[in-house]
C-alpha cells in the first residue's frame, strides 16, 4: 500500500490534471457508469463539526474504486489553528478490493472542489470572462480561483472575507501564484460589481449577497454550503439563474441553497435545469446566450475525490513518490 502525504500529493497533482480527471468522471456519471451512494453524515454537535463518508466506484474506462472520510469543522481556524476541512482518501484495486493507497485528502478535497468549478466554468461561463469575484478567502477559495483561471483568461479578481487578515493574505498569495491582480473588496457588493464570474466558497450559513446585485451574463460557482439548513445564495439568485448541479439526488437532499427556496414554494425541483455531466455529454445545452445568468451548485461528490486521488496515485507511481507499507 502506498502512503501519500499532503506534500506528495501537491508535488504530483496539478489543477489541470484534476480538472481533466473530474470531467472524465462526470462523463461516466452521466453514462450511468458510476456507483455512488449519497454520503453518510455524522454530526458532532458537541464540537460543531460533522464527519462524512463518501465511497464511489467509477466504471467505464476510468475504473477507480475508493472512498473519502472527511471532517468539516467551521471553527477550526480560530480554535485549533487547523483547516476547516480535513480528510483522508483510500483507493482500492477494483479487481480484487485490495487497498492500494491512502492519501492525504485535505488537498484532494480542495483540488477536486476547485476542479469541478473549473469544469462548470468551461461549459457555462462566457468565453471572454476576465474578472472574478471571490466570496471567502480560505483554502477552498484558493483552488476555486486557480481552477477558474485555468479555464478562462482571468486578469483581475476581487475578494471579500469578513476576516481582514485572511483577506489580505489571500490577495498576496493568489496575486503571486496566478500572476493576476487580486485585490480586497470592502464588501460583497463591491466584489460582485462588474465581475464576469462569482465564486462562493465561504462557511456562511446565510446568503452572502443579494440576487438583485447580479448582472446579465454572470456565471456563479457555489460550493461553500452543503447542508439542508444552510445556504450562501438567496432565493432571488436561484430564481434568476439557470441552475446546474453536480447531482440532482444529492442536491435535493443536501443543498440548502435549493431546498430552502423549494420549501418556500418559490421554486420547484424542476428549476434544476441539468446535471453537469448531462451538459458535458451534450444531452442538455449549457449557456445559450450572453445575457443568461448561469449557476453551478455543487455539494461535492465522491466521484470527484476518487477520480482526483486516482490520478494523483498514478502519477505518484510514475514519479516514485510516497512510502510503501504493508499492513
Amino acid at each position: 500500500m502506498l502512503l501519500l502525504s499532503r506534500d506528495d500529493v501537491q508535488s504530483v497533482l496539478s489543477m489541470k490534471d484534476a480538472i481533466t480527471a473530474v470531467e472524465e468522471a462526470f462523463k461516466e456519471f452521466a453514462r450511468g457508469m458510476v456507483e455512488m451512494p449519497v454520503r453518510l453524515s455524522i454530526p458532532v454537535e458537541r464540537y460543531g463539526g460533522v464527519m462524512l463518508t463518501m465511497p464511489a466506484y467509477i466504471g467505464g474506462t476510468f475504473d477507480a474504486l475508493g472512498q473519502k472520510v472527511v471532517t468539516v469543522y467551521p471553527e477550526n481556524q480560530e480554535k485549533c489553528k487547523l483547516p476547516t476541512i480535513l480528510a483522508t482518501v483510500q483507493l482500492f484495486e477494483p479487481k480484487s478490493g485490495n487497498c492500494i493507497a491512502v492519501l492525504d485528502g485535505t488537498i484532494i478535497t480542495a483540488m477536486r472542489t476547485g476542479a469541478v468549478s473549473g469544469v462548470a466554468t468551461k461549459y457555462l461561463a462566457l468565453n471572454d470572462s476576465k474578472s472574478v469575484a471571490v466570496l471567502g478567502a480560505g483554502v477552498q477559495a484558493e483552488t476555486q480561483l486557480e481552477a477558474v483561471a485555468e479555464e478562462r483568461s482571468i486578469e483581475v479578481a476581487k475578494v471579500y472575507d469578513p476576516v481582514e487578515q485572511r483577506k489580505a493574505l489571500y490577495c498576496e498569495k493568489m496575486s503571486r501564484k496566478l500572476g493576476i491582480v487580486v485585490s480586497a473588496a470592502r464588501d460583497p457588493r463591491q466584489a460582485i460589481r462588474g465581475s464576469d464570474i462569482v465564486i462562493c466558497a465561504s462557511t456562511a450559513r446565510t446568503p452572502v449577497f443579494k440576487g438583485e446585485w447580479l448582472e446579465s451574463g454572470m456565471h456563479i460557482n457555489a460550493t461553500g454550503s452543503h447542508t439542508p439548513d444552510t445556504r450562501e445564495l438567496d432565493t432571488a439568485t436561484i430564481k434568476r439563474s439557470k441552475v446546474v448541479v453536480d447531482s440532482r439526488e444529492a442536491a435535493l437532499k443536501e443543498a440548502g441553497d435549493l431546498l430552502i427556496p423549494i420549501g418556500e414554494k418559490s421554486i420547484s425541483s424542476q428549476h434544476i435545469w441539468a446535471e453537469l455531466g448531462e451538459i458535458i455529454l451534450g444531452k442538455k445545452e449549457g449557456r445559450t446566450s450572453s445575457q443568461e445568468i448561469t449557476l453551478f451548485k455543487s455539494v461535492g461528490l465522491a466521484l470527484q475525490d476518487v477520480s482526483t486521488a486516482a490520478v494523483a496515485y498514478r502519477k505518484a507511481i510514475e514519479q516514485r513518490k510516497g512510502i510503501e507499507v504493508a499492513l
